[in-house]
């Protein structure tokens, strides 16, 4: 019986969401109190000793009603629990987003089946010149590669998809997801030209069964349509995975986040939860993004006989749809700029995500038809990338756009951790030709789409995991979110902070990390993949910093004579014309170096040349150019 009255007591999931929309600010101290309570389930323990103490040997008949008393244990379903060591296993291993921004990809490992959650990307930082774009290394996944069911897709983001196609390019795994997000997936791999791949299209609430694996989508709310999070079922127990998530209560799209399911998860027992943890570190709740509408709402409004310009994530639809309805209130043409924007917006459009009124849009090559009052153009380059379109604006280098005095600029996005000098050199230009730059700092242009440390712990709380592992974010994220777990009343014990390639175990009863397997980041040059290692991002910073000099000579065959040279030729480190004298010293050097070599070993001539040179170089610059002897026989 007091089973009974605790179940009455717990507000059932439909009440919790119904609560959530009519006070979204208020609901979730009753919730924490509410279902932290059933976390711990004491009552089968006090219940069972009570029985067996004195009545089992005055009376057999009591002993009949006893037996039903028992009966909610199947419920909570804790024998399976018990199998300790010898029971089935599940094999977390994160082989990206963890310690860092992006390139997010999960494998989940049982028996004899694998599944993948996510293939993304992320862009390269200052350490890695030349470099296009980072993505994991699948080293474990093509060695295990017969045993790989499936690659699950939370949403359409490139910190999530990115990768897919370099992939799918060594091994051809179906991919599940989500209508909008198979859509962008769709367009990377008609860029890559790859064909046969299975993409299944499924909704929130459907349950996709590949191997031992059960996989059910939850819908949520963030930047994207279309997101969701996965319950993962499998032998060793239920697992969730939230992908990236927030909780708004009024999102563009009417769809508000399933947290009815996520309590009934918690209800029927779940194993592990695996977080995003990017705004672990923020306290309270991450705003809704109608916010952002109000803000546009009121620029358009004061800037009725300029010119609008908004940068924004090419993927955040929800962003882009508002832009529109303010650009179709103030009947202004609205002009895509950008590849990644175009192909987004074409997608969405397609598919039904986006609502363009008629003859809304019209083509930047026409943009100079119409006067500044009557355009608004949604670019790329919120982050200030060098090849964006709206750095190549700032920078008068764009073809088709020309900004002037009359342009105000909306710069819709927060800088990624890294990108903050960029994006503040293109401000300071567009300020330079005249515009009005408009940013996150000034008004609130910008949300996040990442829930915030109340938002993570009322997930938490509604799923009531035994054990947390967060995922997605760099290390001080991990650790603030491993923090709010225990500040849920999470023992610290049961929380774990993994790094790449970490094996994590997962049984009912444990958690522990066994082994570690390759992992780390390929590098993607234009067509080449993983080519580019240590060594040549060395010599490239080498390059960078001190320049280049090339000692050219020119031997004959027969007698090892000098023909001609030896010619001095540098790159990048000083100007020839002014540096007459230091480059007739070089050539002096070279010509005694060759007057002390004997023999035809043009190896050894060449290390001499180069220890040489070296030496008297920095002695007269306090400089270190790369050398490179080049011999040519005749």
């Amino acid at each position: 019986m007091a089973k009974q009255n605790k179940s009455r007591t717990t507000p059932s999931p439909e009440q919790l969401v119904a609560e959530g929309k009519r006070m979204p600010r208020k609901r979730v101290e009753p919730i924490d109190a509410l279902l932290s309570a059933p976390a711990r389930k004491p009552a089968p323990k006090k219940a069972a000793p009570a029985p067996a103490a004195k009545p089992a040997p005055k009376k057999q008949a009591q002993k009949q009603p006893q037996k039903p008393a028992q009966k909610p244990a199947p419920k909570a379903q804790k024998q399976p629990k018990r199998q300790g060591k010898g029971g089935p296993v599940l094999k977390v291993i994160p082989l990206g987003g963890l310690e860092e921004i992006g390139k997010n990809l999960t494998v989940y490992e049982c028996g004899n089946d694998i599944i993948l959650v996510d293939c993304g990307m992320s862009f390269p930082d200052e350490e890695l010149p030349g470099i296009d774009i980072v993505i994991p290394d699948f080293t474990y996944i093509l060695r295990n590669r017969d045993r790989v069911r499936g690659l699950f897709v939370t949403h359409g983001h490139e910190d999530h998809i990115g990768a897919i196609p370099y992939l799918l390019k060594e091994l051809n795994v179906p991919i599940y997801g989500t209508r909008l997000t198979l859509g962008l997936i769709e367009g990377k791999l008609k860029e890559h030209n790859l064909k046969g791949v299975k993409l299944n299209v499924r909704h929130p609430g459907d349950v996709i069964k590949v191997g031992c694996f059960s996989v059910e989508f939850i819908h949520v709310n963030h930047s994207i349509p279309d997101s969701v999070a996965m319950a993962i079922r499998c032998p060793a127990g239920l697992f969730v995975h939230t992908g990236d998530f927030k909780i708004d209560m009024t999102p563009i799209d009417g769809e508000v986040i399933d947290l009815a399911r996520f309590a009934e998860l918690g209800e029927e027992g779940v194993t592990a939860l695996f977080s995003d943890s990017t705004n672990a570190e923020r306290p309270g709740y991450t705003p809704t993004e109608k916010l952002v509408g109000g803000t546009f709402s009121q620029i358009f409004a004061r800037s009725q006989d300029k010119r609008i310009i908004v940068a924004t994530f090419s993927s955040n639809i929800h962003r882009i749809q508002q832009i529109i309805d303010q650009a179709a209130l103030y009947k202004r043409k609205v002009a895509v700029s950008g590849r990644s924007m175009i192909n987004a917006v074409t997608v969405a459009a397609e598919l039904g995500y986006l609502r363009i009124p008629d003859d809304l849009l019209i083509d930047i090559d026409v943009i100079r038809r119409y006067t500044p009052e009557q355009t608004v153009i949604i670019t790329t380059g919120s982050q200030g990338e060098p090849m964006s379109a709206l750095h190549r604006m700032a920078f008068s280098d764009h073809r088709k756009v020309s900004v002037t005095s009359q342009d105000v600029i909306i710069i819709s996005a927060n800088p990624i951790p890294g990108n903050e000098r960029l994006v503040s050199r293109v401000i300071n230009e567009l300020l330079k030709l005249g515009a009005e730059v408009v940013f996150e700092k000034m008004y609130d242009v910008h949300v996040s789409g990442h829930a915030c440390a109340e938002e993570l712990k009322l997930i938490m709380n509604l799923t009531k995991p035994r054990f947390f592992m967060p995922l997605h974010g760099e290390y001080r994220h991990l650790f603030a979110n491993a923090r709010n777990a225990q500040a849920v009343g999470m023992d610290r014990r049961n929380v774990m902070i993994a790094q790449l390639g970490n094996v994590v175990e997962f049984t009912p009863d444990s958690m522990k990390c066994t082994a570690s397997v390759q992992a780390g980041r390929v590098l993607v040059d234009g067509l080449g993949v993983g080519d580019v290692g240590s060594i040549v991002l060395r010599d490239r910073k080498h390059l960078a910093e001190d320049g280049l000099i090339a000692v050219v000579l020119t031997i004959d065959s027969s007698s090892g004579e000098v023909v001609a040279g030896p010619e001095i030729v540098t790159r990048g480190f000083v100007y020839v014309r002014e540096a007459e004298p230091l480059l007739d010293e070089i050539r002096a050097a070279a010509c005694r170096v060759l007057d002390s070599c004997s023999g035809r070993d043009w190896a050894t001539i060449k290390t001499k040349l180069r220890d040489e040179l070296s030496r008297d170089l920095f002695d007269a610059t306090r400089r270190t150019p790369m050398i490179l002897p080049i011999i040519m026989e005749i």
